[in-house]
């Protein structure tokens, strides 16, 4: 998957060798009481790591912790290499989280907030809102692009979100159980576009519940249980006929060709 953009604003290069992002002996404590304990792992280019366990166990709180979204009481976190913050090239990392930000109180459109997914140094690039339409288009959306998205279901506004984060073609992605509150057909257009993405090297760190949606593309799973990693290694086996062997992600449902021909814009091309 290219995201094509004018010569001032070249593609970024996945050229980091190593991890491309690491989690060492993390520890959050919140209100008191103790949520993450000496939390380590590290993803490669192109891994697809899943963040799996009950309801409180961590997960959520790991990846908000690895944004800085909330302080970690011990530990670090990096990304390409260098401490994730001040100087991180935010830029190379996508986030998706379970639920739309509080509102503000001002009306903002679908578009807008897709379009704020390419700030770059508090610039948007040029063609940004035709490229905000067309990742609208593939999560299925664009008909509501001019709608504000505090008048959406909570799954309108997650497929919004998703296509804010994937719109940057990140080379780090973070997903906060991302399935949540949409329905199958987008489910399975978000499945094959992350596999797309992971083929092109991206880094994908997914909160899950159960992993049959990502079936054959979790690389490793990492089980939290009280805020420990408890495993380590081969994702559990997914339950249901979506995750038997002879099903393919990549079959012609709104898959990778469409995110490609959609965000596939020439060079130069703007609106």
């Amino acid at each position: 998957m290219a995201l094509a953009v004018p010569d001032s604003q070249p593609a970024k290069a996945r050229d980091f060798l190593g991890p491309v992002f690491r989690a060492e002996e993390v520890g959050v404590v919140l209100s008191g009481q103790q949520i993450l304990f000496g939390v380590t792992f590290d993803v490669d280019p192109g891994e697809v790591v899943a963040l799996l366990g009950a309801n409180g166990s961590g997960k959520s709180t790991m990846v908000r912790a690895a944004l800085g979204v909330i302080p970690m009481s011990s530990g670090t976190v990096s990304a390409f290499g260098s401490p994730l913050g001040v100087g991180t090239d935010w830029s190379r990392i996508g986030y998706v989280p379970q639920r739309m930000p509080a509102s503000t109180g001002i009306p903002t459109t679908a578009c807008e907030v897709v379009r704020a997914g390419m700030l770059s140094a508090g610039r948007l690039r040029t063609g940004s809102r035709r490229q905000a339409i067309a990742a609208l288009e593939v999560m299925g959306m664009a008909d509501r692009a001019s709608q504000p998205v505090q008048q959406m279901s909570g799954g309108q506004q997650q497929r919004v979100l998703i296509a804010r984060a994937l719109i940057r073609e990140p080379d780090l992605l973070f997903l906060d159980e991302p399935t949540s509150g949409i329905d199958l057909s987008t489910v399975e257009t978000l499945v094959d576009t992350i596999d797309v993405m992971r083929r092109a090297g991206t880094a994908v760190v997914v909160v899950l519940h159960e992993t049959e949606p990502f079936e054959g593309l979790i690389d490793r799973a990492i089980v939290l249980r009280h805020g420990r990693v408890v495993h380590d290694g081969p994702p559990p086996p997914a339950r249901a006929a979506h995750a038997l062997p002879g099903h393919v992600h990549g079959h012609p449902h709104a898959g990778p060709r469409r995110w490609r021909d959609r965000l596939g814009l020439a060079i130069g091309d703007q609106e």
